[in-house]
């Protein structure tokens, strides 16, 4: 299992527009590798149909492949539909990806840490999602880190998930300190290094106008 996050960090609604057209030009890419994909968390940008990035469980066997593919600084290239005169083209976004099961087996949380807490599910399914408690919320006492997951049929495997993803979210808090204490005042740029991206796309059609890099 492999996951993978599409993130604006901290760029304006234009990045946050790019992660959602890059989300449905993955969503593409997986059916077509036969890759199981599953939305495990989002977070909206201020914009309608927009995210500031968005959190995907990848499985089978070219899962990896994929991840890499879409991995390090990723650039859309279009004109503002938010701000017609704004001059600004260029918008840049990331893609990252996380081997949960090795950070399962060699994982800092301890099961002492971690409250468990079975919920009812949120999403569609009508009567049936009201009926059923499959889905988990997990909190990570020493962080303060809460997730509920109910994409999963069972409890064990939404329990499962959860550990990844607070491991996930744990790694991520790491790098983001760690890249503060070195420059405060480039916080906002996080790990996109503009100007070297990896994948070009250009206009709302979202094609690509450069073949991946090799990673």
């Amino acid at each position: 299992m492999i996951l993978f996050l599409l993130s604006a960090a901290q760029g304006p609604s234009e990045c946050c527009l790019a992660v959602s057209l890059a989300a449905k030009q993955l969503n593409r890419d997986a059916v077509k590798s036969g890759v199981a994909i599953t939305l495990v968390e989002s977070e909206q940008g201020l914009e309608p149909q927009t995210y500031k990035s968005m959190l995907f469980k990848l499985e089978g066997d070219r899962a990896e492949d994929l991840a890499k593919q879409w991995s390090g600084t990723l650039q859309w290239i279009c004109s503002s539909p938010y701000r017609p005169k704004h001059r600004r083209k260029n918008w840049f976004f990331t893609g990252s990806f996380t081997k949960s099961e090795a950070l399962i087996k060699a994982s800092r949380v301890q099961e002492t840490d971690l409250l468990f807490e079975a919920c009812r599910s949120s999403g569609p399914g009508g009567q049936h999602a009201n009926k059923t408690s499959s889905a988990i919320r997990a909190s990570h006492v020493p962080s303060g880190i809460v997730v509920k997951v109910e994409s999963e049929r069972s409890q064990h495997a939404n329990k499962r998930l959860a550990i990844a993803l607070i491991e996930h979210k744990l790694e991520k808090n790491m790098a983001e300190k760690q890249r503060s204490d070195k420059s405060k005042r480039r916080l906002q740029h996080h790990s996109i290094e503009r100007g070297n991206a990896d994948r070009v796309f250009k206009g709302m059609k979202f094609e690509e106008s450069s073949s991946p890099k090799v990673k």
